[in-house]
């Protein structure tokens, strides 16, 4: 389940949606991951851009790769602008062995961070300026890659 949302995601009411939607399941283990937007380089907060196609189809992957080791990914992301200290991104593993949820979670969040469409901007003085220098280009994807051609 891919879920995006406009704005800060409300951790608590999504985490609980998420357990529930899953508590009888038979997964043994529930691993969360939540992302924080954190307080640096002088920025107000973060804001991101979404390229919704192809983050589905990588999603769908991932679902695939889960479901052939008998667990269950979720995910939030957020649209447009959030504050510091807010969530901007959270992921979950279900599975019905810990190890599975442990493995699959470190590896999901990293092609995530390495891989999805999404494109991430600084808030500074009511400005969004693009964080190039935290931007990852996306394999094979053209111009959506970013940087010279």
């Amino acid at each position: 389940m891919l879920e995006l949302y406009d704005g800060a995601l409300d951790v608590p009411e999504l985490l609980k949606k998420w357990y529930e939607e899953e508590s009888r399941g038979n997964y043994g283990a529930y691993i969360p991951f939540v992302g924080t937007v954190r307080d640096e380089n002088g920025i107000e907060g973060l804001s991101f851009d979404i390229y919704e196609p192809i983050l589905t189809s990588w999603f769908d992957a991932w679902q695939q790769k889960a479901a052939g080791r008998g667990a269950l990914l979720k995910m939030a992301h957020s649209r447009g602008d959030v504050l510091l200290h807010q969530s901007s991104y959270i992921a979950a593993v279900f599975s019905p062995k810990r190890r599975v949820a442990l493995e699959m979670i470190e590896a999901f969040v990293e092609d995530f961070k390495a891989s999805a469409p999404i494109w991430k901007y600084d808030l500074k003085n009511g400005e969004r300026i693009y964080a190039a220098d935290r931007s990852t280009a996306i394999g094979g994807s053209g111009l959506l890659a970013g940087g010279d051609a």
